[in-house]
């Protein structure tokens, strides 16, 4: 993987499940310095529903739940986008 020419890392976004349904699909190659930005980068240009649903899920960086969207991000890291599964 490389930079972009921002210079922000190149990072692989898995959406699962509903998230996947609303964003179109179910891996995205994005770039972003922090998981907000990464976030951001994935969401532009996306529809409504999609922004609502990955507004609404957890995250996962490189298979650990992260609540920090300002977390810091390198080259090859991976976000897992888990949508709520069952309840309200």
């Amino acid at each position: 993987m490389s930079m972009s020419a921002a210079g922000s890392p190149e990072v692989r976004v898995r959406l699962f499940a509903g998230a996947a349904a609303a964003y179109g699909a179910d891996d995205a190659t994005v770039h972003g310095a922090t998981v907000e930005a990464a976030i951001a980068d994935l969401l532009e240009g996306a529809s409504a529903e999609a922004r609502t649903v990955v507004g609404r899920s957890s995250l996962l960086v490189n298979a650990v739940a992260c609540t920090d969207p300002g977390r810091t991000l390198a080259d090859g890291d991976r976000i897992d986008v888990l949508p709520p599964f069952a309840g309200g």
